[in-house]
Parts: structure tokens; sequence; C-alpha cells
């Protein structure tokens, strides 16, 4: 399998419990591209594994509250939930 071809797989196939070696082989198959145009290629699929990386590390270090906002409801910027009109009824 071609290096980018790996790097793909690698992104397609990440999980919390592989995603640190999964970022450490990207990056050994990063490094073997002899181009740039074959870097561009990967760039999105690098990072999109540091952002989970990032993200899951986060999400265990807030602890297992952490993981159950994930399914709550979404909020607007202002942080209201979407739809409330923030007033007191």
């Amino acid at each position: 399998m071609d290096a980018i071809a790996e790097i793909k797989k690698l992104y397609y196939g990440a999980t919390r419990t592989t995603i640190k070696a999964d970022v450490d082989r990207a990056i050994d198959l990063l490094k073997t591209l002899a181009s740039e145009e074959e870097r561009e290629k990967v760039a999105v699929y690098m990072d999109g594994l540091s952002q989970m990386r990032s993200d899951w590390a986060n999400a265990a270090s807030q602890g297992p509250a952490a993981s159950s906002r994930r399914d709550a409801a979404p909020r607007a910027r202002s942080g209201r939930l979407k739809g409330s009109s923030g007033r007191a009824r």
C-alpha cells in the first residue's frame, strides 16, 4: 500500500484507543512523501487526525460528562439552546 492510501486508511479507521499510534504512523508516512503535491493531498487527513487526537484528549481530561454533552441539544452561539427566546416564563 502506498503512503497516501495508508494515511487515508488510518484516518478513516482511527478510534479513541488507536489515535496516538495512528498519528505517529501517519507522521512517519508523511516524511516519506517525496513531493509537495503528495503532501498537499494528505494535509486534510493529517489535520483531521490531529483534531481527533485533540478532541478525544480533551474529552478524556474532562471526564464522563464531556462525552454526554455530545448528545445534548445543540447550542446557539450565545450559549443558549437553539429555539429558546432567553426570556423567563
